[in-house]
């Protein structure tokens, strides 16, 4: 029995999708891998498919649609083998805080164009000094009448040259508590006193456009902040449990297509005479690796169920990120050593997949900070 079912407008999303990704990204993938980059022009054409931010209100032009919708996003994005399109960012870790915490005003002004793909969306966290101490950071903003003066740095920024609006955190230097004194705000792409440095060369994720991002003496209204002033750690905490869970099922998208193509590759690929899968140290590898796979499916599976009929699962999604993002990790692992001096040329798929997975265990915080959250709330 499956634990999450699927309507008929959900597969129906499912076909579409896939059939754009097979006509408009797989084709294109190694030219943006070479690029570094991903066209805005393909953002535009999957919000106009409908693809972008399933879950905002039908006012705005979403679908209105559950968590079940990202999971199919995350499912035919990994079929395309590439991580530049990051679409889960988009739709289920940045656009969620406008919608949540946004005034009507900003909600009207930049969901549609988040929904469209004509505004793409990053999140402003990490800094040079402070990775998953989001406490620790150091970018400033000075509120003085309908005015916020911003001063700081990010790094690390996914989205980072093709953002066109900017979802960042920043802290109020005369509040002395560290966790009263962070606030949320948006800012657009563009504006005086916001920069974008270097576009970074990444060991993985090479479609990616990761950049840094600088505030010097930039100013925005008031009215970009979002919710209270003094919330913005409580609202990042609110929010992790959907941005773990994202991670989790992109991890295990990401370990079952790496398994899916050692399988293929080794019943297809003859060794001593024979296919590779007749081999039985390579069947034990195969099936201990499925097996890591399919626990991993049910317990992400589990989760996004808990989630759709909103429990807290915070203890869960945060085992779940370290989990999930090792499994991806040893399944690339194991499956490059079944492959030999196959799995050491760029001409293999596995080599971009090994490459790209690696830094799922950092982002989003690292393993080590997600098993430090479980302990703290398991009263370890």
């Amino acid at each position: 029995m499956e634990i999450l079912t699927y309507t008929p407008e959900h597969e129906d999303f499912r076909r579409r999708l896939r059939s754009f990704c097979d006509a408009e990204v797989i084709p294109h993938v190694n030219q943006w891998e070479a690029d570094r980059i991903v066209p805005k022009s393909v953002w535009k054409k999957m919000g106009r498919g409908g693809f972008l931010c399933p879950a905002v209100d039908p006012k705005y032009g979403g679908l209105g649609g559950d968590f079940r919708y990202s999971v199919i996003v995350a499912e035919e994005l990994a079929r395309t083998a590439h991580t530049g399109l990051a679409a889960g960012l988009h739709s289920d870790v940045v656009v969620p805080y406008i919608d949540a915490y946004g005034s009507e005003a900003l909600k009207a002004k930049y969901l549609p164009g988040c929904i469209s793909g004509e505004c793409i969306t990053a999140v402003g966290m990490t800094e040079p000094d402070a990775g998953s101490d989001l406490a620790g950071m150091k970018t400033t903003a000075v509120e003085a009448g309908d005015t916020v003066t911003i001063n700081g740095a990010k790094t690390f920024i996914s989205n980072g040259i093709n953002c066109d609006l900017l979802v960042f955190a920043a802290r109020d230097p005369a509040v002395e508590n560290k966790y009263e004194a962070m606030s949320l705000y948006v800012i657009e792409a563009g504006t005086p006193g916001f920069s974008r440095g270097r576009k970074l060369d990444k060991m993985g994720w090479h479609s990616q456009d990761t950049a840094e991002l600088y505030f010097s003496n930039c100013r925005i209204p008031v009215g970009h902040r979002l919710g209270a002033k003094g919330m913005g750690f409580l609202m990042l905490m609110e929010k992790l449990q959907q941005e773990r869970l994202t991670c989790a099922v992109g991890a295990v998208c990401g370990a079952e297509g790496i398994l899916a193509w050692t399988m293929d590759f080794c019943r297809k690929t003859n060794r001593g005479g024979r296919p590779m899968s007749k081999a039985q140290a390579v069947q034990f590898e195969l099936v201990e690796m499925a097996a890591d796979v399919k626990v991993g499916r049910t317990f992400v599976d589990k989760l996004v169920a808990d989630h759709i009929e909103k429990k807290n699962i915070v203890v869960e999604t945060s085992m779940a990120k370290f989990w999930t993002t090792d499994l991806a990790n040893r399944t690339a692992d194991r499956a490059l050593s079944i492959l030999g001096d196959f799995g050491t040329v760029e001409s293999c798929p596995l080599v971009r997949a090994w490459r790209d997975v690696r830094v799922m265990s950092i982002f989003a915080g690292t393993n080590e900070i997600m098993k430090g959250i479980a302990a703290k709330f398991m009263g370890l």
